[in-house]
């Protein structure tokens, strides 16, 4: 077992002389013999070997036993032991889920590389549970070897490979009464679905953790193929083949806030790609909105107050993230940004209507075609302010001055916008 430890640890690149090696141990056999293994290694690995152990209060007097355990055989080898405790509740995911959520909270809060005891057959069954859910490529690679400072050395070694190691160096160690339960999948596997591969091939959790470890192997290759600076356009996503077009939109609803994008997260950015709608939207966990903005998918931000605002002269206003003046005029000025004109009455500043047309070089056209052969997407439109009077529409930012209702002499009034 020593010589497959000290393999892997190489292969990954997981530990360098000098780190200080904190292995987390419950008192079960796996950590028990990581725990040991790793201070049989540590002069030859030039290491400084630590133990961590997280009471989880859920057992009552078997949990405090654990850590009693821990404790002694920590003493008894000179090991500097960290002991974490809380009272877990389960959450949404689930008791069990939210018992690791615990551990690995305060595993991470320790200063050193954290070896956690995962063996071939705990990815194996990793790998089914994936299965079983329905998984990619990338469930198929089961559990990672290093995940920042996480590092599991024993995804080669098997359970009976722990059990033979434990036996020849006569180790003590402790059942967490709950592994012999079903009510975990987890568990249900073990017992009842891995003793039947098993029979077809004893050799089943070794094989599919090496699968595993080469399947991730494969998924980062291809994750590299699919990095880019800039998510690529609409029709260069649609053109690319489906295993570098799902990475890519895997790493862009991260980049989006989607802390987990599952497959049907990964299918309905697909589906914004392929529809035939230039301004199709869908919603994504934590309340995030991606829209489809003719070539590009983008994040949508909440939009800002449209609500109508009044426009006095001399003043100014707010309107959709605009800074808006209103002032005697000195010249005759007309961009898409700043208007020149004789309104009458009350200036308002307000959302496009049904039926809103402007006269512009080339004849009088409605907004809604306007803003579609622009390609302004459709969140936009309602936030792109209309100049309005009691004679209707003196121009619309970004677009232009209504011809007629340009100054083509003073006096009259300048109306600008400005980015704020």
């Amino acid at each position: 077992m020593l010589n497959k430890l000290t393999d892997f640890i190489r292969q990954q690149n997981m530990i360098r002389p000098g780190d200080v090696v904190i292995c987390a141990v419950s008192g079960g056999a796996d950590s028990v013999a990581l725990l040991f293994g790793l201070y049989l290694l540590k002069e030859k690995l030039e290491i400084r070997l630590e133990a961590a152990h997280f009471n989880h209060q859920l057992r009552g007097e078997e949990s405090n036993r654990d850590e009693a355990f821990v404790r002694s055989f920590c003493d008894r080898y000179d090991i500097p032991l960290h002991v974490g405790a809380s009272q877990v509740q389960p959450g949404k995911k689930g008791l069990e889920a939210a018992a690791r959520d615990a551990r690995y909270a305060f595993l991470k809060s320790l200063p050193g590389k954290i070896a956690t005891a995962h063996t071939a057959d705990d990815n194996a069954e990793t790998v089914l549970m994936h299965m079983i859910r329905g998984t990619g490529l990338k469930g198929l690679g089961g559990i990672t070897p290093v995940n920042g400072n996480i590092i599991r050395p024993m995804l080669t070694i098997t359970r009976n490979e722990v059990e033979g190691f434990l036996e020849e160096w006569c180790l003590n160690c402790i059942q967490d009464s709950s592994n012999d339960t079903d009510a975990f999948l987890r568990n249900r596997i073990r017992h009842h679905v891995m003793p039947l591969l098993k029979a077809e091939n004893p050799r089943l959790a070794e094989n599919m953790s090496a699968m595993a470890l080469r399947l991730r192997s494969d998924e980062a290759y291809i994750c590299r193929q699919a990095g880019f600076e800039e998510l690529p356009g609409v029709e260069d996503l649609k053109d690319m083949e489906p295993a570098i077009r799902s990475r890519c939109l895997e790493t862009f609803l991260k980049d989006c806030g989607v802390r987990e994008p599952e497959q049907n997260h990964i299918a309905a950015a697909e589906t914004l790609l392929f529809s035939d709608k230039p301004s199709a939207r869908a919603e994504f966990p934590g309340g995030i909105t991606i829209g489809r903005v003719y070539d590009r998918l983008e994040k949508l931000e909440a939009a800002p107050d449209a609500a109508p605002v009044v426009l006095a002269c001399p003043g100014e206003a707010e309107f959709a993230g605009l800074h808006v003046t209103c002032t005697p005029a000195e010249e005759i000025l007309q961009t898409p940004e700043c208007f020149t004109v004789c309104p009458q009455g009350t200036i308002t500043l307000r959302s496009r209507q049904t039926g809103d047309s402007i006269r512009l070089p080339g004849g009088t056209k409605s907004l809604k075609k306007l803003f579609i052969d622009r390609k302004i997407p459709a969140s936009r439109r309602d936030l792109i302010p209309v100049v309005w009077d009691e004679q209707g529409i003196l121009g619309v930012y970004s677009i232009g001055v209504n011809r007629n209702r340009a100054a083509d002499s003073l006096p009259a009034v300048m109306i600008r916008f400005e980015k704020k």
